[in-house]
């Protein structure tokens, strides 16, 4: 009788731990299948009527959102031509720095247009197409303690925001300087107007767009490592809806279509300080 009893407890007690182990494979199994989402054909989104895009609500003039609500900028301007051209409307989705490969990974989005700078880590991750605009990083702080050069920002503490190119350029090549960052560029500039950071970082373009209308602040540092490029991306392996931007960058390209992008967008804000043919790229190629 013992030896029955001791059977059954001990087959009680497999079942139970096999009963475990199930769960937590299927939990397993559950998070790894929330944590990624299946990206839209180019036939999906066709059918569905509606393209998702990804842009910056908060990063005048390439993407913010007006008085009246609603998103305009360069990267909208081309956000708008893409939904036109593949014949649907188009739904814009507000992104932070750090979240766009996120929101592209989870299918939160068929494209991302925020300003995106392509690098070797994000193009593991996503999709590129071709690029439609020059970038480098660049600095703009008071013009009563004017940054002029990296080096000057050792012992300071330098403003960026998350998952940027200026956030790891500053962490790898000037680990002397203090990073404040956040998620959000609004936050960022009201920490520069504060004073809680002596400069801010990101793309020279931006700075030079905010410095313009914010007297009393210089962008001391024009062009900081490498020329980089802004380009469409797209969820990995997605390579239809990659085919077709490209083709549609492309042919975009033959008809000037950012130059006008710029002049729509851009010029207003930059004026004389700024050359289109330094900052746009037409059809894909970088001259």
């Amino acid at each position: 009788m013992k030896k029955i009893i001791s059977l059954l407890l001990l087959l009680v007690l497999m079942t139970t731990l096999l009963a475990g182990c199930k769960s937590n494979a299927d939990k397993k199994e559950a998070d790894t299948s929330a944590s990624a989402g299946t990206a839209r054909t180019l036939d999906d989104i066709k059918k569905s009527g509606k393209i998702v895009i990804g842009v910056f609500s908060d990063k005048k003039p390439f993407g913010y959102v007006d008085e009246k609500g609603e998103y305009q900028g360069y990267d909208v301007y081309f956000g708008n031509r893409i939904a036109k051209d593949l014949g649907v409307d188009v739904e814009y989705v507000s992104v932070e720095a750090a979240s766009r490969v996120e929101y592209l990974v989870t299918a939160k989005v068929d494209i991302i247009l925020a300003n995106f700078t392509v690098t070797p880590d994000r193009a593991e991750k996503v999709d590129f197409a071709l690029p439609y605009m020059k970038v480098a990083l660049g600095v703009v702080s008071p013009d009563s303690a004017l940054i002029t050069s990296a080096d000057q920002l050792k012992g300071k503490t330098l403003i960026v925001n998350k998952g940027t190119t200026a956030e790891t350029y500053f962490t790898e090549k000037y680990p002397d300087v203090k990073l404040l960052k956040f998620d959000q560029y609004s936050e960022a500039y009201s920490a520069l107007l504060d004073g809680r950071g002596d400069a801010f970082s990101t793309d020279n373009t931006e700075v030079l767009a905010w410095a313009i209308e914010n007297k009393g602040y210089t962008v001391g540092i024009e062009s900081l490592g490498n020329l980089d490029t802004i380009a469409p991306a797209v969820q990995k392996g997605n390579t239809e809806l990659l085919n077709w931007l490209n083709e549609e960058l492309k042919t975009l390209g033959k008809e000037n279509f950012f130059h006008k992008d710029y002049d729509e967008t851009l010029a207003p804000v930059y004026g004389d300080a700024a050359n289109p043919d330094n900052l746009v790229v037409e059809g894909g190629e970088v001259k």
